[in-house]
């Protein structure tokens, strides 16, 4: 029961993070997140805790109890024990509630920036047309009026892509002002609720973005006039714009290497190596903070190829137990088919896995 409540919090923190008035919860509250508070209050009551009483408190709740709380039983299973639904600082979704809340049969979050982006390939009509709209929704997830005007703008591709964006939230601002992260361009928010100001004296290690593993030696960007500006939707920013930089230096690591490869439909960043002989090789990246999950999502998804590449940042493969946790969390007979990686080392396992299958041929 407990498990299952906190995946249904993480969906219903997911969903609520949409609204627009996200600090002035009002009564009637919606229905998801009043079946969500109807629940946590009778499993708090059979199990002896002290519920929430009211929609703020539960938000509240999910910033300060962990998966690994007891009141949550077997929810760590598959999420690290430390992680909360709402960031601390940020009073925001955390990556991993939208990870969690993207684990099921329907997809979550994950899934609608599929069909996001499936919608999109439709109207584009041609690959090539599809290629510019995503790699300019990946690289703009915050586009200001003043934009438009810049010598690389183009009329078509946002004439397609402007459906995808919406006005910044008013969750996002702080005394009238939009502040943006200046390493990975999503939102971000002041732990204290100020403004920071301009220069090195500004740098504030308090500072939440939605990127979260960000480094803080710079001020993040303001934009001042926020009625001008349009922010893309919340779970392409999650699920393209955040692996987009992985993906890249990925591409380039394959470019580099003289590999050719073609983009795969299906999974959000995929592509399908095309001079591997008899074998497919598959390159998926993704940059999720829960590996247990990833590897949940790798194994309920679509078939796999004879091996795939899972590229993720090296940040998070070299975070203390994460390379275990994946790997543990597969099914064994696909631990010799997916392949956990970084760009810097794609080419080189490559290489280990083409020695493999060779062998194995032998």
């Amino acid at each position: 029961m407990g498990g299952e409540l906190f995946h249904e919090l993480a969906r219903m923190v997911a969903a609520l993070a949409e609204a627009q008035a996200l600090r002035s919860f009002v009564l009637p509250y919606p229905g998801l997140a009043q079946r969500a508070l109807d629940r946590t209050v009778m499993h708090c009551l059979d199990v002896g805790e002290t519920p929430p009483r009211s929609l703020p408190e539960l938000w509240e709740w999910c910033r300060t109890r962990p998966a690994g709380d007891p009141v949550f039983a077997d929810s760590a299973t598959l999420v690290t024990p430390g992680v909360t639904l709402v960031h601390p600082a940020g009073r925001m979704p955390t990556r991993s509630c939208l990870e969690i809340a993207s684990h099921g049969s329907d997809g979550g979050v994950a899934a609608h920036a599929r069909a996001l982006l499936d919608d999109l390939e439709a109207r584009c009509g041609t690959g090539e047309r599809y290629r510019q709209c995503r790699g300019f929704l990946a690289r703009h997830p915050v586009v200001h009026q003043q934009d438009r005007f810049g010598l690389d703008w183009s009329k078509a591709v946002w004439s397609r892509v402007k459906n995808l964006y919406g006005p910044l939230p008013e969750s996002l601002l702080v005394d009238g002002v939009f502040l943006s992260c200046p390493s990975c361009g999503l939102p971000a928010l002041p732990g204290d609720g100020a403004v920071p100001v301009p220069g090195p004296c500004g740098t504030d290690a308090g500072i939440w973005c939605e990127g979260e593993e960000c480094p803080r030696d710079e001020t993040p960007h303001l934009i001042r006039e926020p009625d001008q500006a349009w922010i893309v939707r919340r779970s392409l920013r999650a699920f393209l714009v955040l692996p987009h930089r992985t993906e890249e230096a990925a591409r380039d690591a394959l470019d580099h290497a003289g590999i050719d490869y073609e983009a795969v439909s299906g999974p959000l960043s995929a592509y399908r190596l095309t001079d591997t002989g008899p074998g497919i090789v598959d390159i998926h990246v993704y940059d999720r903070v829960q590996p247990a999950l990833l590897a949940a999502h790798l194994t309920d998804g679509a078939p796999l190829a004879d091996r795939t590449l899972v590229v993720v940042p090296d940040a998070l493969a070299e975070r203390d137990g994460y390379r275990e946790a994946f790997t543990d969390a597969l099914p064994a007979l696909l631990r010799d088919r997916l392949v956990l990686t970084t760009p810097g080392d794609l080419v080189p396992d490559l290489g280990r896995a083409r020695g493999e299958e060779k062998k194995d041929d032998a």
